[in-house]
C-alpha cells in the first residue's frame, strides 16, 4: 500500500452479475439503435445528403479508437467511475471531475430527447395521433417512462439486464425486417418516385463538398458530431464493470464489439431509408422511421416498427440511468461528491440515492427544455453530441498519457493503447471545437437564446452552459472536499480496491488471471 494516501472502500455493488453477452446487450441497448437512427438520421441527411452512410462510417472510426481506450484503461482500473476515475488518476482531480461531470450532463440532457421519443411513440402505438403531436401529452408520457425505468434500474442490475435482452431482441429483428423490405421494394420498383438504388459513392466522405466544390469541413464536423450521438451509449457496459464477470476483460471486449455491431445496423438502416425515400424528404426530419415506416411496412405492420422504436427508447432510458448513477456513486466513494450519493440499497445492491437523483434531474431538465424549446429533439441531440465528444476525447487522451511509457511490445498493443485512442481524441477535440463555434452562430440552430443582448444558438447555450455549471459545482465541491482536490484520495498510486466477495467469485470460476493484482487489492481488515 506504499505510496497511497487513502485506501478506498468497496462500493458494495453486486459482483459477477453480468457475463459477456449481457454486457454487449447493455452496450448496444444503451445506444438504442432504433431510437438513435430515428432521431438523428434526418439531421445528418440535412448536413451531407446521400453521403450520410459515409458519416456513419467516419463517426465510427474515432468511436472505435475511444472504445480501445476504454478497454485498455478498464483492464488496469475497472472502476465504475470510468472517465472520472481515469482522468483523475492520469492527470489530476480537476480534469477527472470535469470528465465525470461531462458524462453526467450528457446523460441528463440525452434523457430529454429519448424521453420525448418514448412519450411520442407510446401514443403512436395506440393510434393516439393527437396526443403524439401534443407537447403537453408527450412530455407527460416521457416523464412517466423516466419514472418507470428509474424504478427498474433501482431494483437491480440483473433485473435490468433481463429486460434489456427482451427489448434489444425485438428492436434488432424489426430493424432488420424493415431494412430488408425497403431494399426489396426499391430493387423491384415498388418504392416511391424518389427512390434510388444504393451507390457505393454514398460511403465516400470526399464527396461532401460545398457550392464551390471544396471539401465541406463544417458539414463533416457537424455530421460526425451527430454520429457521435448516434453511437453514444456503448460505454455503459464499462460503467457496470464492478458488477461484471471478469471485470478486467469483459467490459472492454463488450465495448469494442458493441461499436462494431452498431456500425453494421446503422449502415444498413441509413442506406435503406435513403434508397427508399431519397435525401430531400428525409432532411431535418425529427423522426425518420415514423416518416418512412408506414410507406415501407404498410398501415398495419408499421406498428411493429413503432413498437421497436418505443422499446429502443425505453431501453436507452434505463441504460442511461444505470451508468450515470454509478458515476455519481464512484465520485462520492472517492469523496468528490457528498457521501449521500455513495449509498447502496441494502437489498438491491444498487446506488439507491444516485439512481433516484438521476431520474429526478432528468425529469427536471426534460420538462424545462420542453417548456422553452420548439425543437427538443434537435437541440438536445446536438448538445449531447458536444458533451460526449468532450468526455470521450478526454478518455482517449487519458489512455495515451497513461500508457506513454509502456505502450506494449507488439504492434497490436501500440495500436490499442496509443494510436487508436490518440486518433479518437484528436478527431473528437477538433469536432468539439469546430461544431461549438458553428453552433454559437444562431443561424445554425433551429432555436436561439438571447443573453445580455447577444443572440446565440440554443445548442451552444445548452452545451456551454452545462460545462460552465460543472465548473461552478466543481469549485463549490472543492471547498467541501479539499483532500480529493489535493490529490490525497485518488491518484496514480491509489490501488483500486475490490471486495473479497469479488475475488471469491473469480477464484470459484478459475479466472484469477483476470486481475492485475498490482492495481487490484483486497480492502484492509
Amino acid at each position: 500500500m506504499s505510496g497511497t494516501d487513502v485506501t478506498t472502500e468497496d462500493k458494495g455493488l453486486r459482483a459477477a452479475s453480468l457475463n459477456l453477452g449481457a454486457s454487449i446487450v447493455v452496450g448496444v441497448s444503451s445506444t438504442a439503435p432504433g431510437y438513435s437512427i430515428a432521431a438523428t438520421l434526418g439531421y445528418i441527411v440535412a448536413y451531407v445528403s446521400f453521403q450520410s452512410p459515409a458519416i456513419v462510417l467516419l463517426g465510427f472510426l474515432p468511436i472505435l479508437g475511444i472504445a480501445y481506450a476504454y478497454r485498455e484503461l478498464n483492464r488496469e482500473t475497472p472502476d465504475c467511475g470510468t472517465t472520472f476515475t481515469w482522468g483523475t488518476r492520469v492527470f489530476n482531480p480537476w480534469v477527472g471531475w470535469m470528465g465525470g461531470w461531462g458524462y453526467i450532463a450528457a446523460s441528463i440532457i440525452g434523457m430529454a430527447s429519448v424521453s420525448q421519443i418514448a412519450g411520442q411513440y407510446f401514443y403512436l402505438m395506440f393510434g393516439l395521433n393527437d396526443q403524439a403531436s401534443s407537447t403537453v401529452w408527450v412530455t407527460a408520457g416521457g416523464v412517466a417512462w423516466i419514472i418507470l425505468l428509474t424504478w427498474v434500474s433501482w431494483k437491480g442490475v440483473q433485473t435490468s439486464a433481463r429486460l434489456q435482452y427482451v427489448l434489444l431482441t425485438i428492436e434488432m429483428i424489426v430493424l432488420l425486417i424493415f431494412s430488408a423490405i425497403a431494399l426489396v421494394k426499391v430493387y423491384t420498383g415498388h418504392a416511391g418516385p424518389d427512390s434510388v438504388h444504393p451507390q457505393v459513392s454514398w460511403f465516400n466522405p470526399f464527396a461532401i463538398v460545398n457550392d464551390a466544390g471544396h471539401l465541406n469541413i463544417s458539414a463533416i464536423s457537424g455530421g460526425i458530431l451527430l454520429a457521435v450521438f448516434l453511437y453514444w451509449g456503448w460505454d455503459s457496459s464499462v460503467s457496470l464493470n464492478e458488477e461484471t464477470l471478469d471485470p478486467g476483460k469483459t467490459p472492454g471486449r463488450a465495448a469494442v464489439l458493441s461499436t462494431i455491431i452498431l456500425l453494421g445496423i446503422y449502415a444498413l438502416v441509413s442506406v435503406a431509408c435513403l434508397a427508399y425515400s431519397g435525401a430531400d424528404s428525409l432532411a431535418n426530419s425529427d423522426d425518420v422511421l415514423a416518416q418512412v415506416g408506414q410507406q415501407v411496412l404498410g398501415s398495419h405492420l408499421d406498428k411493429f416498427l413503432i413498437f421497436a422504436v418505443l422499446t429502443s427508447a425505453a431501453a436507452s432510458t434505463q441504460t442511461t440511468i444505470m451508468p450515470t448513477a454509478r458515476t455519481l456513486l464512484s465520485m462520492a466513494a472517492y469523496k468528490a461528491l457528498p457521501q449521500r450519493f455513495a449509498e447502496i440499497h441494502k437489498k438491491n445492491l444498487t446506488p439507491g440515492f444516485s439512481t433516484i437523483f438521476t431520474g429526478a434531474m432528468s425529469i427536471v431538465f426534460f420538462v424545462g427544455l420542453a417548456a422553452i424549446s420548439t425543437d427538443v429533439l434537435g437541440d438536445a441531440t446536438e448538445a449531447v453530441g458536444l458533451l460526449v465528444a468532450f468526455y470521450y476525447g478526454m478518455t482517449g487522451f487519458s489512455a495515451v498519457w497513461h500508457f506513454r511509457h509502456r505502450p506494449g511490445t507488439s504492434a497490436r498493443d501500440i495500436l490499442a493503447r496509443i494510436i487508436a485512442p490518440l486518433f479518437g481524441g484528436i478527431v473528437l477535440l477538433f469536432v468539439f471545437i469546430k461544431t461549438a463555434i458553428d453552433d454559437y452562430n444562431p443561424d445554425n440552430s433551429t432555436t436561439t437564446v438571447t443573453i445580455a443582448g447577444h443572440q446565440m444558438g440554443t445548442i451552444f447555450v445548452i452545451a456551454a452552459g452545462s460545462l460552465l455549471l460543472g465548473v461552478l459545482l466543481m469549485l463549490w465541491t472543492a471547498r467541501k472536499s479539499a483532500d480529493f482536490f489535493a490529490g490525497k484520495i485518488l491518484n496514480r498510486h491509489t490501488p483500486i480496491v475490490v471486495a473479497d466477495h469479488v475475488f471469491n467469485e473469480v477464484e470459484t470460476l478459475g479466472m484469477q488471471d483476470a486481475f492485475d493484482r498490482e492495481h487490484l487489492v483486497l480492502p484492509p481488515e
